[in-house]
């Protein structure tokens, strides 16, 4: 039987387990952490996280975000930049209000912000036993200016990351600029890509700066390419600052509770075990939540199929 046979037999047994944990979680609510000890998913080894993003169904707020990693006893996470940025004071968008201007106040906004909240966002994290590994402002794309981008690095540092993400540009000229200020604040970027993933594609901007580097998004690399993402890995790992766990289809296919699509996330987890990569994989919850559950709920069963592959 192939093992990734084996991993979906596995998960179903998992997932119930999962479901049936995080349902008391729920009940007990944040309370629970004073009887349990801090968050721990690096597993054999292994160090998986979570993006924030995974919650985007629920209430959003930095606390709130808080509480949902915990219960799902994850240490590790991408934080996406709308919470970091709202914790500290960021204009809201008002009702009606054209999207350059806003544009332009958050512009300005950040600017002139200072680091303290990021550097109380970090700790109040930390203290819970959650480190932030990477953030995701949105204010790393072309049309940002060198000192939205400035503020992007330097806020990274203050909330202890080791990378920020982004999406990665079709525009060369912009992967050489975002280069130069990663290298400039020794903080690497990681560029994400989607189903244009190729495992050429991100040749040019490795080649522009060693700052630049890889978000590598193995359920959009298998539906994108129709292929494992495995040989990719083995390539690329030196230059890989962190990988998303998500299950698709080939051929440009749905996103699938995991051990149910195409990618290869078990025999992925175990490479990782194997050759003691360090970089953070991170679940992304991108599948379609059932009716009787929440992101929660689906992100501890994702953890527990990870678990159980690395067992």
């Amino acid at each position: 039987m192939k093992e990734q046979d084996i991993s979906r037999r596995r998960f179903i047994g998992s997932a119930a387990l999962a479901a049936a944990g995080v349902a008391f979680a729920s009940k007990a609510g944040f309370a629970a952490s004073l009887f349990q000890s801090k968050p721990d998913s690096k597993i054999n080894g292994v160090q998986i996280g979570v993006i924030t993003y995974s919650y985007r169904s629920m209430p959003g707020s930095a606390e709130q975000l808080l509480q949902y990693i915990i219960q799902d006893n994850i240490n590790t996470i991408e934080l996406m930049g709308d919470a970091a940025e709202a914790f500290a004071g960021a204009p809201a968008r008002v009702s009606g209000e054209d999207y350059a201007a806003h544009a332009k106040k958050m512009a300005d906004w950040r600017a002139s912000v200072p680091a303290d909240k990021f550097v109380e966002l970090r700790k109040m994290y930390n203290d819970a036993g959650v480190k932030i590994h990477a953030w995701k402002p949105n204010a790393l794309g072309a049309k940002n200016t060198d000192a939205e981008i400035d503020y992007a690095f330097n806020m990274g540092k203050a909330l202890g990351v080791t990378h920020v993400t982004v999406e990665l540009p079709a525009d060369d000229a912009q992967t050489k600029r975002l280069g130069e200020f990663a290298e400039k604040h020794k903080i690497y970027v990681g560029y994400h890509a989607h189903l244009q993933a190729t495992p050429i594609l991100w040749d040019t901007a490795l080649g522009q700066n060693k700052w630049n580097a890889i978000n590598l998004d193995i359920g959009h690399y298998t539906a994108g390419t129709s292929t494992s993402p495995v040989d990719f890995i083995l390539k690329n790992h030196e230059r890989i600052v962190s990988m998303h766990l998500k299950d698709r289809k080939y051929h440009d296919g749905p996103n699938m509770p995991w051990g149910q699509g195409d990618t290869p996330i078990a025999e992925v987890l175990k490479l990782m075990q194997k050759n003691k990569y360090k970089f953070p994989a991170t679940i992304e919850l991108e599948y379609n939540i059932p009716a009787d559950s929440d992101a929660v709920k689906e992100v501890a069963k994702c953890r527990a199929f990870a678990a159980q592959a690395l067992s």
